[in-house]
């Protein structure tokens, strides 16, 4: 029994968007291939955004899930899955829209309400599931609608509450739902209307003045704010002037308040009654005419010198009757210094400040603007001296130059001069400064400044400041004599010297090796500097220069010199000498040996028996040392041969001429030409014995 599912399919009546309310059903059919004719149990599934929604169990290849009444929360994505023995085969998802959404239910906590209270609302959606928006509206008698939403994620209801303002009379509320349907918005039909009565908790409030509104400096006026009230708990009465509180009163429905009168009471005033949330003002302007001007305090001097005599006057314009006193401000508090019109006074630099005067009729006290006195004690002579501490600058660096005058009333004004013309005018309270970036080198005009303030006396100049211009070090050079090579053992002189640069000159003289030894250092009032040194040797030779700097604190470095410490003259002489004597000495050996060669050649022949004396002779003469042990002459050999050839001639007579050539081995040293103690040493010399005449 062989099956293959070919497809499976899902499928909606009457189509994939019905109306709300409306039946709909959704078929699940299963297309197999038998290899026979033999029964199969089908199990159907069907899925709503993957959430299991019907389960059957059929012997034929369909399956159908009725919804008789489709409502908007059936919309969504269908599938729909089918196992048969051991094989599952799933359809292709279909989405289904039920368009429309059911009416919404609103519902009010109260439909009486005062002014200032909160009406509860609640909108709901029960057949729809969420996430769902709520749309509250409010509506005013001949106003248009006030719409407020409200998204709801995990509801299918929404709470919201409304404040009843001032002036609301007969509220209608309603509300309606709202859901997005493949980032579409579908909006459902708007839900029953709820009217809401509104009453007022109290009357408008009434404020009054007396005795008018307009009154003049120094009247009483009276101030009285009263309303009507449903119930007295919670209420409150304010009076303002211009956002200022004046006076309240609680749990009563009358407010009073009373002033005298002054410029300043002019204006806006409010009363505000509020219970709760509601409120309600009334506004009144009041008006306040001047009764006098306010003084004017007028002084003989604002800027006097110290000890000097100073007035102050205060009067009012058109106005004589009146008391009188002048005042000194103070951050504490005003200061009281005489109750009358005037005031003569002899100043000090502590009375500097500002004065004002106040006049008092009727009760009103008014005051004049401040006018500021300014008493000043004449500068000291000022001081002029370089930031740096010293009188001096280097050259192409800026100079700044200090003027400061101890006493004097600030501010002063301090002037600086350059020679004879003005550089820099500065006010400030005690010293100055002053930046010349132009300094040159033939620039010989001294600095001076001065100062001065209010005071009658006038300026006071400094002493002339002069200031050394420094030139800075340049070009340093380093020579030496004899330059390159010197002999070892003489004098060489070393010169380092500079092209400029202000005296006094800092000379050091440096050897160059793995680090730098300084040798040799000197101040000098000059553009040069000379160091000898007695005695060159070997170990002197070298990389040689100098560093020179002066007070502008600038190293200066010279190119580097080679030295070459060679042999003296006279060592040459010696040396080539004794190389000469040695070659002389070797050339006499060597002609001397070849002469005795030869004689020894010409000698006469000997016998072979002859032979083996000479032989043993010589080799007893060769194996024997001298007595001193240390060196090795050789001549004994030369002269015994000698002898023992002449003594084998006279005994052999002509016989020797027959006789054949004859070699014989002897054992020598070899001498070192130098007397080097005795090399032992083996050749073998082969001597030729014939016959000879002579």
């Amino acid at each position: 029994q062989v099956f293959t599912f070919n497809t499976v399919e899902i499928k909606v009546q009457p189509s994939v968007k019905v109306r709300n309310g409306a039946p709909m059903s959704i078929i699940c059919h299963a297309d197999i291939s038998k290899s026979a004719d033999f029964q199969l149990n089908y199990n159907f599934t069907i899925f709503k955004d993957r959430k299991l929604v019907f389960m059957t169990v059929s012997d034929t290849g369909d399956a159908q899930y009725e919804i008789p009444v489709a409502k908007s929360s059936d919309t969504g994505d269908y599938q729909c899955t089918v196992k048969a023995d051991k094989k599952t085969r799933s359809s292709d998802p279909i989405h289904i829209w039920v368009a429309g959404m059911t009416k919404p239910i609103l519902t009010a906590d109260k439909t009486d309400v005062l002014e200032g209270e909160v009406v509860k609302l609640r909108c709901e959606l029960p057949e729809e599931e969420p996430p769902l928006q709520f749309c509250f509206r409010k509506t005013k008698m001949n106003s248009t609608p006030k719409e407020t939403c409200v998204p709801e994620s995990y509801t299918n209801f929404s709470v919201l509450e409304f404040s009843v303002e001032e002036g609301d009379h007969i509220l209608q509320f309603d509300c309606f739902g709202r859901r997005n349907v493949k980032l579409e918005w579908e909006d459902s039909a708007h839900s029953n209307k709820t009217l809401v009565t509104v009453r007022e908790p109290f009357i408008k409030p009434s404020l009054t003045t007396m005795p008018s509104s307009n009154v003049t400096e120094g009247d009483q006026i009276h101030f009285e704010c009263s309303t009507a009230v449903v119930r007295m708990h919670d209420i409150e009465i304010i009076l303002q002037r211009n956002k200022t509180i004046l006076n309240s009163v609680q749990d009563k429905k009358l407010l009073r308040y009373s002033t005298v009168a002054t410029l300043e009471d002019s204006g806006e005033y409010l009363c505000k009654v509020e219970q709760g949330g509601a409120s309600k003002t009334t506004k009144l302007n009041v008006v306040v005419s001047e009764l006098f001007p306010k003084p004017t305090l007028v002084a003989s001097m604002t800027k006097l010198d110290k000890n000097k005599e100073l007035i102050l006057n205060c009067s009012i314009n058109g106005f004589q009757k009146a008391n009188f006193s002048i005042l000194r401000k103070n951050s504490h508090g005003d200061i009281p210094l005489k109750s009358s019109q005037t005031l003569k006074m002899r100043v000090n630099v502590n009375d500097t400040g500002s004065y004002t005067c106040k006049a008092e009729v009727k009760g009103i006290v008014k005051e004049s603007k401040p006018v500021r006195i300014n008493v000043y004690a004449p500068v000291s002579k000022p001081t002029l001296s370089v930031a740096g501490g010293l009188p001096e600058v280097v050259l192409g660096k800026p100079l700044q130059l200090i003027c400061h005058s101890v006493m004097g009333t600030p501010p002063k004004t301090f002037r600086f001069y350059k020679g004879n013309e003005v550089e820099k005018i500065v006010i400030n309270d005690t010293y100055a400064t002053f930046l010349d970036e132009n300094i040159r080198l033939n620039d010989k005009r001294g600095y001076r400044c001065d100062a001065r303030n209010n005071h009658s006396s006038g300026v006071k100049t400094s002493d002339i400041l002069n200031v050394t211009v420094i030139v800075p070090v340049r070009d340093a050079s380093l020579g030496s004599v004899p330059y390159g090579e010197v002999e070892d053992g003489s004098e060489t002189a070393f010169l380092c010297s500079v092209k400029e640069g202000s005296w006094p000159i800092l000379f050091r003289f440096f050897k160059k090796t793995d680090h730098e030894v300084l040798l040799f250092e000197k101040v000098e009032h000059a553009d040069r500097a000379m160091w000898h040194k007695k005695t060159m040797k070997r170990q002197d030779t070298g990389t040689y220069y100098c560093v020179a700097s002066n007070r502008a604190n600038v190293d200066v470095r010279s190119r580097p010199i080679t030295i070459s410490v060679i042999l003296a003259a006279w060592k040459k002489g010696v040396i080539a000498a004794l190389v000469l004597v040695t070659i002389a000495g070797a050339g006499a050996l060597a002609l001397w040996w070849f002469l005795r060669k030869k004689k020894k050649a010409k000698g006469p022949s000997m016998e072979m028996s002859g032979s083996a004396l000479a032989a043993d002779l010589t080799s007893e003469k060769l194996t024997r040392q001298p007595s001193d042990g240390d060196y090795y002459s050789g001549s004994g050999y030369i002269e015994d041969s000698e002898n023992h050839m002449k003594s084998t001639d006279e005994s052999k007579g002509p016989d020797l001429e027959s006789a054949e050539v004859e070699y014989t081995e002897v054992e020598v040293s070899t001498l070192d030409p130098h007397r080097a103690p005795v090399q032992k040493g083996t050749e073998t010399v082969y001597s030729e014995i014939r016959k000879a005449n002579n």
